[in-house]
């Protein structure tokens, strides 16, 4: 009866895999919520862009047809008011239509809200379901 062949698990062995399974996890949850809070930002950046640029588009445009308009109006007159009036009517209206490409731009790309901590998961689940666990960076 002495050769152990009846012996009962090791308990501190046990415990130390159970403690050490939960440190993973813990290290785990903790490294794909600091990825969360990370595109959480980059997408309030890119909302704040497209808003700034949409902003400035508006602006841009709105003062180029004021100064079309008075370009328009001045047209009648003498001579080299409408060079001044014609160059700020191009600028504002060129950089109107710019930022609203750049808005445009922007909106058409899509979100990539979470796709990074969606494709870590994704990983994890294909480790977990593997049955090997890897040891999260």
């Amino acid at each position: 009866m002495g050769d152990g062949a009846g012996k009962v698990p090791d308990q501190r062995g046990l415990f130390a895999s159970a403690k050490g399974l939960l440190g993973t996890g813990v290290t785990l949850i903790h490294n794909r919520l600091e990825l969360l809070g990370v595109e959480l930002a980059e997408e309030r950046v890119r909302l704040v862009s497209m808003l700034a640029y949409g902003g400035g588009a508006f602006l841009c445009i709105a003062a180029g047809l004021i100064f079309l308009a008075i370009f328009l109006t001045v047209l009648l007159w003498d001579s080299n008011r409408l060079l001044a009036l014609g160059i700020f009517s191009a600028l504002f209206l060129g950089a109107g239509v710019a930022s609203l490409m750049l808005a445009m731009s922007l909106g058409r790309s899509g979100s990539k809200l979470f796709s990074a901590s969606l494709a870590e998961l994704r990983k994890d689940r294909d480790a977990l379901s593997a049955g090997s666990v890897t040891k999260p960076q």
